[in-house]
């Protein structure tokens, strides 16, 4: 398939106002908003963000900018209906900071959400769980090196929770509770982050961005700091630094949800119209310009590492207004990276020097105009950079044709047209994130319709002419550098540099034109008929079944208007091979869709969906092998016929296996490289007693991978059964009927594998002493895991969602005891797993991150949890706390139709399927103290608990006791 549109790196916000039906009208502004009022009044009512531009504004936003500097922006949106979304941006990041004050920026991001004036110590977890807010995603923040944003998304909103939440967010970004005591605990948590991410791939990330940004900030400020930094930091020096950025003038306060965005503005100004800095305004640091006199070429070696190179360009960063003709630069630099993106993996398909290569233009935290060539050599990196210099080299030699040029454009103005019809249901958050990256970056925000008016215009310029010098525009630079990493030394600096300094060849890698369209494709057969339809009970979505056994489960609704979600399941997924039996299930994610269909290889396909919405995607589930799509009413038909020749008529090109095989081999030395890596890899194998169907496959079946061997496993499950096709979406325009008929009911009848040792999922061993497994890291990084078998099926839906509140509860207090109180681990985890494709293979996880000298720690809290929620019922408000911010999930999810496709999977040939669908929010909300404390009798049982450490190469668990943790300077993880 072409590039995914949905994946497109526009910088241009998206923003229409939304017209579904609000659940929640917020009470209007009462007596004690009459200051509000005032307030809003003396605001300066122009739009701010659009000072000097000419771009279409998007007229559902409101701006306005207080009397004391700060700027708003706020709209109605009723995505999910009932839902909030406040943004608070911060103009400081990491840049801003002193050589002393390296990791301040992040560090106090974390003591903002810790306490303020109106918050305890560390109780602002619990008041926004009270609110419905799952801390990590509905409440969190991030650091960068240009802005810290505090994001809070409120569901089932009140006037009085908004009001409330208004209040105590406004009170932690004016007045954070910076303690010695409270520095002192979050300093401990974001030395876990460090430690957690350090290792090759963080010094490669920080070498690569000295050597690239030489001379300026952003190549020496990661956001988390440095040890001897954060070693340094106390209540006096943090306060100093938020006294200096943290301003009415540096904020911008951004509100999208379901009320009256007067409500909002006066919330606004209720909460923060008072705030004033302390002295003046603080003018930007000078970020630096990149420095010419620098070194060109760098080598990195980091041992066990595959070969990559980085080609970087680099031009100084140029404050520009976002004007039209500002944004037609924009989509012409995009098509021109586009054009040499194709010629690259054109190259990489047919069997290339190098296994993937792609260009991108960016323009970098307010430092630098980067042109950034990623490359990842198969062995001879000399080649793969002359190579992709050479492609490059073509690309500023000679102009585009103009079908290559509207291939490129064809994808971005069907990515836009979808924006446009799916405009009504884009979620408030997203609108809120969106206008928050546009000031960051100094853009504006337009509406969908105005980004496709736009384009017209734009796509009309885009001539082989302009495009030549477009592409010579961003593939030139005053300053070329060069990164090699590679596991040993190809020869130092020099060496990296000779070859940069070496002589470029074009290399013409255009696509040859290719005739390619449905007419070619073979029959599927005679059309099928429909024998029976039948609504299913309780829901808006009918079942259909054909004469050859396959079934549909159609919703014509219009959820997303314009869209049309198509989900084809078919065969036995998991369950179609033997637990104890060598399977090929890990080649099938890539190079099952990428081996071709029919008389169609890649580029053919490429061709054939060009400028449509035709798209598969391939999973592998429990009990299902599932091809999907996102497609919309006027591409259905032969969206779905492509979906069936799939399964009818495969083709198997051996390129991609081949590259599948080599990508496998290029990576494997990172599988041990710490100990997440380990567990990526391992945890899912180990859990199920190594079962062969989620264990990983060692570098002897990789390498004797082989395309033949790779057709034997997948035709036979390509051609089973059964097959049940879901359709959810905007079907008005569409005889869905019959294009079932004339695809999918066109197949010959199916049968089924189902060997019988594939049809259940065991459990790891019981262990009374941690299991130990190795990883090749860092000496300072560990991780424990602890778990408990529990069940699985659709018979007992009352003991899956028990699971769940007990997975949330004891995770908020292995959160407040392994990180808030011991600062021992960034990020814990706790998860209920219950298949339903299997009746057996569920169990709780409780994990993390940590030194090994708090592996034994780990392990004592994990018990004392454990064994507290056997004894004892928890409290009305711990349950409320952890059950309520899940009810509200699961409640914004099912207005989409993703939600109920995913649960409705198995529908047409399981009722239970329905009645679980239908139960669910009743079920979570009907889970008691009493439900919790069962579970936790039932499943979490000492005698079947299974453990297992993962330590540095060589250490046992006696001596990980005595290890401290390792310091290394590190990257915030945001």
């Amino acid at each position: 398939m072409s590039s995914d549109p949905a994946r497109m790196c526009f910088h241009f916000s998206r923003s229409l106002a939304v017209g579904a039906a609000a659940l929640l009208l917020l009470a209007p502004l009462g007596a004690r908003a009459e200051d509000d009022v005032a307030t809003v009044k003396a605001a300066k009512n122009s739009d701010w963000l659009y000072v000097g531009s000419d771009i279409p504004r998007d007229t559902a936003w409101r701006f306005g900018m207080l009397p004391n500097g700060l700027r708003y922006a706020v709209r109605n949106n009723g995505v999910p209906p009932g839902q909030v979304s406040i943004r608070v941006r911060m103009d400081v990041g990491s840049m801003f900071e002193s050589e002393a004050e390296r990791g301040y920026a992040h560090l106090l991001e974390h003591l903002t959400f810790r306490g303020s004036e109106h918050i305890p110590d560390g109780e602002a977890k619990r008041i926004w769980q009270r609110f419905g807010v799952t801390f990590g995603s509905d409440s969190n923040a991030q650091t960068t090196p240009t802005q810290t944003v505090y994001q809070l998304d409120l569901p089932s909103v009140t006037p009085a929770n908004l009001d409330e939440s208004m209040k105590l967010l406004a009170g932690m970004i004016r007045a954070p509770r910076i303690s010695e005591l409270a520095v002192a605990a979050e300093r401990g948590v974001v030395m876990a982050e460090l430690r957690e991410s350090d290792g090759p791939q963080k010094r490669i990330a920080d070498a690569t961005n000295a050597h690239l940004f030489a001379g300026q900030l952003l190549g020496d400020r990661s956001p988390i700091g440095t040890t001897m930094s954060l070693g340094k930091a106390s209540a006096a020096s943090v306060g100093a630094f938020h006294d200096r950025w943290y301003r009415p003038e540096r904020a911008v306060v951004v509100i999208v949800g379901d009320g009256d965005p007067a409500t909002f503005a006066g919330l606004i100004a209720r909460y923060f119209g008072d705030w004033k800095g302390e002295g003046a305004n603080p003018p930007d640091p000078d970020f630096g310009q990149p420095d010419p006199a620098a070194a060109a070429a760098l080598e990195i070696v980091e041992p066990n590492q595959p070969l990559a190179l980085t080609l970087a360009m680099v031009r100084p960063w140029k404050k520009r207004i976002d004007t039209v003709e500002n944004t037609r630069r924009l989509y012409l630099e995009f098509i021109a990276q586009a054009l040499v993106n194709r010629r690259l993996e054109n190259r990489a398909r047919a069997g290339g020097s190098y296994l993937v290569a792609t260009v991108e233009q960016q323009y970098v935290s307010r430092s630098a105009d980067v042109t950034a060539a990623s490359i990842v050599p198969l062995s001879d990196w000399k080649a793969a950079l002359a190579d992709v210099r050479g492609v490059i080299a073509d690309a500023v030699s000679r102009p585009p044709s103009q079908a290559d040029i509207d291939r490129e454009t064809n994808e971005i103005e069907a990515f836009l047209l979808k924006e446009l019809e799916n405009a009504r249901n884009e979620p408030g958050a997203r609108l809120a994130d969106d206008l928050v990256r546009a000031v960051d970056i100094n853009e504006t925000v337009t509406s969908p319709q105005g980004q496709v008016d736009m384009f017209k215009a734009i796509r009309a310029s885009a001539t082989p002419q302009v495009m030549l010098e477009i592409s010579r525009a961003i593939f030139s630079a005053p300053v070329t550098r060069v990164v090699l990493t590679t596991p040993t030394s190809a020869g130092g600096d020099d060496a990296v540099l000779a070859a940069l300094k070496a002589p470029v060849a074009v290399r013409d890698e255009r696509l040859a034109a290719v005739e390619a369209d449905f007419g070619q494709l073979p029959s599927l057969g005679k059309p099928g008929a429909i024998v029976a339809t039948a609504p299913l009970p309780g829901l808006r979505a009918d079942r259909i079944e054909l004469s050859n056994g396959v079934t549909a489960l159609v919703s014509n609704n219009k959820v997303e208007p314009g869209k049309v979600r198509v989900n084809v399941r078919f065969g036995t997924g998991n369950r179609s091979v033997a637990a104890d039996a060598p399977n090929l299930l890990w080649t099938g994610d890539y190079a099952l869709v990428a081996s071709g269909i029919g008389p169609w290889g890649q580029n053919e396909i490429d061709q054939l969906t060009n400028g449509r919405q035709i798209q598969m995607n391939f999973a592998i589930d429990d009990d299902a092998f599932e091809l999907s799509a996102e497609s919309r009413p006027a591409d259905l038909a032969d969206q779905l016929r492509l979906m069936a020749a799939k399964l009818a008529l495969p083709r198997w090109d051996a390129a991609p296996v081949e590259r599948l095989r080599i990508g496998y081999l290029t990576g494997y030395e990172l599988n041990d490289a710490t100990p997440n890596a380990v567990l990526e890899r391992h945890l899912r194998g180990w859990l199920t007693g190594n079962d062969a169907r989620w264990a990983a496959p060692d570098r002897a079946a990789i390498e004797a991978l082989t395309p033949a061997a790779f057709r034997a496993f997948w035709e036979p499950r390509l051609a089973s059964g059964p097959i049940e096709v879901q359709i959810f979406g905007d079907l008005e325009t569409v005889d869905y009927r019959k294009i079932l008929a004339e695809t999918f009911g066109a197949l010959v009848p199916r049968s089924i594998l189902a060997p019988p040792g594939g049809q259940r999922v065991d459990f790891a061993p019981h262990v009374t002493v941690p299991e130990i497994a190795y990883h090749r890291g860092e000496r300072g990084q560990a991780a424990a895991m602890t778990a408990w078998p529990t069940g699985g099926g659709r018979a007992n839906p009352r003991d899956a969602r028990a699971l769940d509140v007990l997975a949330a509860i004891f995770n908020d207090r292995l959160f407040d005891r392994l990180r808030a109180e011991k600062g021992a681990s960034y990020g814990p985890t706790v998860d209920s797993h219950w298949p339903t494709g299997f009746d057996s293979g569920g169990y709780l996880l409780v994990g993390s991150l940590l030194a090994p000298k708090d592996i034994d720690g780990f392990y004592d809290i994990a018990r004392d949890i454990a064994a507290d929620l056997v004894a004892r019922p928890v409290s009305a408000d711990e349950l409320a706390r952890n059950a309520g911010p899940i009810r509200e999930q699961v409640a914004r999810a099912s207005t989409g139709n993703v939600y109920w496709m995913f649960l409705l999977e198995g529908a047409t040939r399981d009722p239970r399927v329905v009645a679980a669908a239908l139960s669910l929010q009743d079920d979570l909300a009907a889970v008691t103290a009493a439900d919790v404390q069962r579970v936790a009798r039932q499943y979490l049982t000492p005698a079947r608990q299974w453990s297992l450490a993962i330590l540095p190469r060589g250490m046992t668990l006696a001596a990980a006791r005595d290890v401290g943790a390792t310091a290394a300077d590190g990257r915030a993880a945001y």
